[in-house]
């Protein structure tokens, strides 16, 4: 009898240990379904960066440019629009890469960017139609231009120095993404840079040469996803898609819900809406999706001229690769978002999977907050949970006076 139950005993714990090797299926989305506490740590992991140090040359190129705007002479709210624009748009270059505030990490020049937010702001005053949210090119630079010297000082500081600690990222995605070299003695500048298992195992440097390995499309799985299906929300009112789509963002995170209304105020919502800069500080500040171990610190990135295969292997990399949402920039309007009654503004949704298809474009998931049926009780209800044609969002995205994205 004690030879019994020695053998029953041996025979449940192999069963116990076999346990994580039972296939869960492949179902839908619940099938493919990993929450942040379920990211493997022990995988092969491409390089990403964690926070940087600001170097005496960041500090002085981020004293010029606050020292710039402090010179300027304090606008009315009834300036033109280039008056608003050249006060207010200004850039700083780190190490080869430009960051202009508001609109974030770009390779166009500052009076490229300039002339395009100038374009963006005629264009607001001229166009009549529904806004869900995004902060307009007019009212971002109306409410920067009236602010007193020393907060806006403060406010540009802020954002000056939070992008020079990121500029090892901005490095990164341009070579894994684009192909582009690093600049020599890239990971002895940046030790924030996290190399792989392998590399790391070997004390290969090679990586940070310049000449590391790119992951193609091919090699991701047919399907990734993030974030929980079930932690969503329509927003509750017409300007704040920004809100919802931290309160979605960090509730995944977290796993506890925090109301728009909290959202709105860590954003700095008005009744104008939310900056996309703002979306990227805050989920920074209240996640750790910003760790070495998922994506390194949020950027906002330029994505003008970036291709859709380029585009969508950032998507790939973004929800197999660093286990984390991105922060979707579109223009919400009916040619690229089928299910809406009449076309809207700029928009913020959670880029949370991907799901290739045989012979045509991969299917984009996102979580969407925006519901018109529910300021509108007429019109047709629209699903948060969304699987739509990949290139549709990648145009919207594009379509985007800003051409940017929270990554």
């Amino acid at each position: 009898m004690p030879r019994l139950r020695w053998i029953a005993l041996g025979a449940l714990a192999l069963v116990l240990g076999l346990l994580p090797f039972v296939p869960r299926g492949s179902g839908d989305d619940d099938g493919t379904i990993r929450t942040t506490a379920d990211r493997p740590t022990s995988r092969t992991l491409p390089l990403t960066a964690g926070y940087g140090r600001v170097t005496p040359a960041f500090r002085r190129t981020i004293d010029r440019v606050v020292a710039e705007a402090r010179s300027e002479p304090r606008l009315s709210r009834t300036a033109s629009a280039k008056a608003l624009v050249d006060s207010v748009v200004r850039c700083a270059t780190f190490e080869g890469q430009r960051y202009c505030l508001g609109a974030g990490w770009t390779d166009r020049t500052e009076a490229q960017v300039q002339n395009r937010t100038v374009k963006a702001m005629q264009a607001d005053r001229r166009e009549a139609g529904f806004s869900t949210g995004d902060l307009s090119a007019y009212d971002a630079m109306r409410q920067r231009a009236a602010m007193r010297p020393g907060e806006r000082a403060r406010a540009d500081r802020a954002e000056l120095v939070q992008a020079a600690r990121s500029v090892a990222k901005v490095w990164l995605l341009r070579h894994e993404i684009q192909g582009v070299p690093l600049p020599a003695n890239f990971r002895a500048e940046h030790p924030e840079v996290r190399t792989t298992p392998a590399a790391e195992k070997s004390g290969s440097t090679g990586e940070a040469s310049g000449q590391s390995r790119v992951k193609r499309w091919r090699e991701y799985p047919d399907k990734g996803t993030v974030l929980n299906p079930h932690h969503v929300a329509a927003q509750h009112r017409t300007y704040w898609c920004g809100p919802t789509s931290m309160q979605m963002i960090a509730w995944g995170w977290s796993g506890h819900r925090r109301t728009q209304a909290h959202w709105a105020r860590r954003l700095g919502t008005t009744t104008s809406g939310s900056a996309i800069t703002s979306m990227v500080r805050v989920v920074n500040e209240v996640t750790g999706y910003d760790k070495e171990s998922y994506a390194g610190p949020y950027i906002t990135l330029d994505i003008r001229d970036w291709s859709f295969r380029e585009w969508r292997l950032l998507m790939a990399r973004h929800v197999v690769d660093y286990r984390a949402p991105v922060v979707l920039h579109p223009v919400l309007e009916k040619r690229f978002y089928p299910y809406l009654d009449h076309d809207g503004s700029g928009h913020f949704q959670v880029g949370r999977g991907y799901q290739k298809r045989d012979g045509k474009t991969p299917l984009l998931g996102y979580f969407e907050p925006w519901n018109q049926q529910r300021f509108h009780p007429d019109e047709p209800f629209i699903d948060r949970v969304q699987w739509r044609d990949a290139y549709k969002s990648y145009r919207a995205n594009q379509a985007h006076f800003q051409h940017n994205l929270g990554v």
